[in-house]
């Protein structure tokens, strides 16, 4: 199914402090063209200069995400491009008048109010996914982080916090699709411990920190003494501690909040690859550094599968055929003039790759354009139909006994004419694997080793039973 990319409707504003700056700051959405992707602007800077939001621009990952570009910098970048992502936005311009992402409560649901506010349109073009194909591994035996990404078809996260603390204890958090986010993940705070909290305290680390932005964790008694001097810093006469948990008593949104504001931290980082994602993405105490470095390992691996689709696949056609005409014919139920594959140079459980040779004998020919003779459209998506349907058919043991029927085409782009003389190679693989019978392929029509046409397909198993075709169910 094809997606619309998606911006605003009208930008909107939001104020607040940097946590680490302490300096107030003024935010605005501004609704942007398709492919813009996120973008943050410097406003209060001399000729306005733009940082994408792009991993290869990150510089620091010490106390959040910061970017630098053009002589610009934008600290704490995660909890607004987090809430991009789970409005499912592809498009926007940040603009800030100061270098840091307000902190607000600490989490990304003031930013999802807001882009609530300004609403969403859909714009004309496509929305291009990476749908990971392979396992993919990030370790930080130091930190002891780990990531792993895998094959999925929706984003999915799993997140697992564990760093020794009686308070804090062993944490998952987990979301199935991005749509989850809203309800389950933004209203969750960024959270520290109090021993971590006083060293950035005494160094002046974090001037607008306040126990409205965060979960600040306290993992033993603290002294009378101590308690003051936090009220002091804090400008609090309420600041509480009973024993050991959270300062103030702060309730908490979820039993399992910090590892949920790890998944929204997550989120945001992995932003930064550039485009929405298809992945099953688990993460064991993940931080900011692994963050980024995964996401520059899943854009280095997007960057050579783009390589590798540059350099068009090339194709043997001299080779011995794994199928000829007379064994196709023993799978398809179509004849001449309705068969449209000579022969199948390779076969897999997860592709094929067969040939039409394209002569001005072609019955077609005699009425589609006879005196500028070209391949209907229409016929070549019957043709890499048929080449797939050889696919799904081999999966079943007495192939004879069923048919393949074609439930949706999806994508289909025609990129130059087929005429006589011309040898088309469909080259077809599948999306995902074949259950319960249907089977979801995407194909890239070649000729001269140059892509003509490609389309995906759904297709549905059926099996021939009493001469009246049944659906049935394989593995």
């Amino acid at each position: 199914m094809i997606v619309k990319q998606r911006t605003i409707q009208k930008q909107v504003s939001i104020s607040g402090t940097g946590l680490h700056t302490g300096q107030q700051v003024n935010l605005t959405f501004v609704p942007a063209p398709e492919n813009h992707g996120y973008k943050f602007q410097r406003v209060d800077m001399t000729d306005n200069p733009i940082i994408d939001a792009d991993v290869d621009n990150v510089i620091d990952t010490s106390r959040g995400t910061t970017l630098e570009k053009n002589g610009a910098r934008v600290y704490t970048t995660e909890h607004v491009l987090a809430a991009l992502v789970g409005m499912e936005i592809d498009n926007a311009l940040i603009q800030l008048d100061g270098p840091e992402i307000p902190i607000m409560d600490g989490s990304s649901m003031p930013f999802i109010k807001a882009l609530e506010q300004a609403g969403t349109v859909e714009q004309n073009a496509e929305r291009i996914y990476f749908e990971l194909k392979e396992n993919l591994t990030y370790e930080d035996t130091v930190k002891n982080v780990e990531m792993l990404a895998v094959p999925q078809e929706t984003y999915r996260l799993t997140v697992m916090v564990d760093y020794n603390s009686d308070v804090l204890g062993t944490q998952h958090a987990h979301i199935y699709k991005v749509s989850e986010f809203k309800t389950d993940i933004a209203m969750c705070r960024t959270f520290v411990f109090l021993h971590e909290l006083e060293a950035l305290l005494a160094n002046n680390l974090i001037k607008g920190g306040d126990l409205n932005n965060a979960i600040v964790l306290v993992d033993k008694e603290i002294s009378e003494e101590k308690l003051n001097y936090l009220k002091k810093i804090f400008h609090k006469e309420d600041v509480e501690i009973k024993g050991k948990g959270v300062l103030n008593n702060t309730t908490l949104h979820f039993i399992n909040e910090p590892a949920r504001h790890k998944l929204l931290d997550i989120v945001g980082d992995l932003a930064l690859v550039g485009m929405p994602l298809k992945m099953h993405v688990l993460a064991a105490r993940p931080g900011h550094a692994g963050n980024v470095a995964f996401a520059k390992k899943i854009k280095a691996h997007i960057k050579s599968l783009s390589a590798k689709k540059t350099e068009n696949p090339t194709f043997d056609l001299n080779k011995e055929p794994l199928l000829t005409i007379m064994d196709i014919q023993k799978l398809l139920p179509h004849r001449q003039p309705f068969l449209f594959v000579d022969k199948i140079l390779e076969l897999t459980p997860e592709s094929v790759v067969g040939v039409k040779n394209v002569t001005m004998n072609e019955e077609f020919f005699r009425g589609h354009f006879p005196d500028n003779p070209v391949m209907p459209g229409v016929l070549l998506v019957e043709a890499m139909a048929q080449t797939g349907g050889i696919l799904v058919l081999k999966t079943v043991p007495d192939p004879e006994n069923y048919l393949t029927y074609f439930m949706k085409l999806d994508g289909i782009k025609f990129r130059q004419k087929v005429v006589p003389g011309d040898t088309v190679v469909f080259d077809l693989k599948l999306i995902t694997p074949i259950r319960r019978g249907i089977c979801h392929m995407k194909g890239i029509a070649y000729v001269n080793n140059k892509p003509v046409m490609e389309a995906e397909m759904m297709a549905q198993i059926v099996k021939i039973k009493n001469d009246e075709p049944t659906l049935v169910h394989t593995s």
